[in-house]
């Protein structure tokens, strides 16, 4: 009894306690703590606790931590009483006090990754969550990196920081990264039965990581190394944004050639084998797909190589406000009205439909280009009753006959299923459609991208 003691206090001494975080993880008493309640943290902490755990939340954001800990969901995919149900059971709670990071056994990193005005890595969120971790961590915690970021961060960032108090990773702390998939407004993929990309820095962290994911989280795919999944998440975004890209090139040329491009890509899509269609719109928008190719760019840069591919269709993409105003221009002209002093409605101004987020929107990028130009700039948003942008603060209209009417131009930029285009088009002058949300319509009035 007291030899086998003894092999086994030996094997949690030398390998940082793997063995006592294992059997945590296993029967669900290991104590889970999510940095940052956004669109990540929050369904993650919910599907933790879902599985069983003792979940923390981490925010500097009280507003936040108020109703999280009130059940009050503020997050669109998540349900209030899915919330309440757990904080019931007791399984989740709110804080602002990153002191309790302490006390987690496994910490997970869910903070905002955006683009500096340069457009480079501002790397301040994860710096700041990493600092707290640090301040707090002891022997035998699992930390995992979720925000997305260039190849390279968990090793050269983040590892050095928890290093530094002299704690070795896979020996003493355990480190991965795991990149969030979260599609906002998807009802068939959300957390759980997304699969889950894991890279460790060590073979340790790696089983260990996926060992705690795999509790709450239907499928695990493991790579080989921290710097290998950061690159699947730019992979998977950047092959994106440079199809989008092309989209959006194909429907300018096809303006030219006086072709429609939905029904080029629609005909196309029949082909059973070598095409994904991807659809041209106003712009990129949202926190991943603008943003991540930029990181990968943003680093291949510092080694000397320029990413051609990203930096074109970066071009192109934010280049389609513009030419979205410029189709706007064209159809005034038409009906023989300058733009300047012209009344312009917005329909739908979220980065994608049925969503109420408008990080990286294009449709704040259009309704500045036009207020610049001496536009009465007015939106309908069912999901977004106000915003702000550099030239000031705007509310929602309520849609109606009238406000259609008294628009000179109607522009669809967000295609929300609850709209009706055909009464759109009914009651409006002239309406550019960016999104062929008017797909099937029939009319004079309607201008396509």
């Amino acid at each position: 009894m007291g030899w086998g003691w003894g092999i086994k206090h030996f094997r949690d001494k030398t390998e940082g306690g793997i063995v006592l975080l294992e059997e945590k993880i296993k029967n669900k008493t290991a104590r889970i703590g999510i940095i940052g309640l956004g669109y990540v943290g929050l369904p993650l902490a919910l599907e933790f606790a879902k599985a069983g755990f003792r979940v923390t939340g981490f925010d500097i954001d009280e507003v936040k931590v108020r109703k999280a800990n009130r059940g009050v969901s503020y997050i669109k995919d998540i349900k209030s009483a899915d919330l309440a149900k757990e904080i019931k059971k007791e399984r989740f709670i709110a804080t602002t006090n990153f002191n309790k990071l302490s006390g987690m056994d496994a910490i997970s990193i869910c903070v905002p990754t955006p683009l500096s005005k340069t457009k480079d890595p501002d790397m301040s969120y994860i710096i700041a969550a990493t600092d707290e971790v640090s301040r707090n961590l002891r022997k035998g915690q699992l930390i995992v990196l979720e925000s997305t970021t260039y190849p390279g961060t968990t090793e050269d960032v983040i590892l050095p920081m928890l290093e530094a108090k002299g704690f070795k990773a896979g020996r003493d702390f355990y480190l991965a990264f795991s990149p969030e998939r979260v599609d906002p407004g998807n009802k068939i993929y959300q957390t759980k039965n997304t699969p889950k990309v894991i890279g460790g820095i060590t073979k340790n962290c790696l089983k260990l990581a996926g060992l705690l994911y795999g509790q709450a989280i239907e499928r695990i795919v493991t790579v080989s190394s921290a710097r290998a999944a950061e690159m699947v998440k730019i992979l998977e975004n950047t092959f994106r944004a440079i199809n989008i890209g092309l989209a959006n090139e194909v429907a300018i040329m096809c303006n030219k050639l006086n072709i429609d491009a939905w029904e080029v890509i629609d005909a196309a899509r029949t082909k059973p084998f070598g095409f994904m269609p991807f659809y041209p719109g106003p712009g990129l928008g949202g926190h991943c797909i603008p943003i991540d190719p930029s990181y990968l760019s943003w680093k291949m840069r510092t080694l000397n190589y320029n990413a051609r591919f990203i930096e074109l269709a970066s071009e192109i993409n934010s280049s389609m406000p513009g030419y979205v105003v410029e189709k706007v221009v064209n159809a005034l002209n038409q009906k023989r009205k300058a733009l300047k002093g012209a009344k312009i409605l917005i329909i739908g101004v979220t980065y994608k439909k049925d969503v109420d987020d408008i990080r990286e929107s294009p449709a704040l990028d259009i309704m500045e280009h036009l207020m610049e130009k001496g536009v009465k700039v007015s939106y309908n948003d069912p999901f977004v009753k106000e915003l702000s942008i550099e030239s000031g603060k705007l509310k929602s209209f309520k849609l109606t006959p009238n406000l259609l009417a008294k628009s000179d131009c109607v522009v669809i930029v967000t295609d929300h299923s609850v709209y009706n285009y055909a009464w759109i088009v009914k009651h409006s002058k002239v309406v550019v459609d960016t999104r062929n949300a008017a797909k099937g319509i029939k009319s004079e009035k309607i201008v396509r991208l």
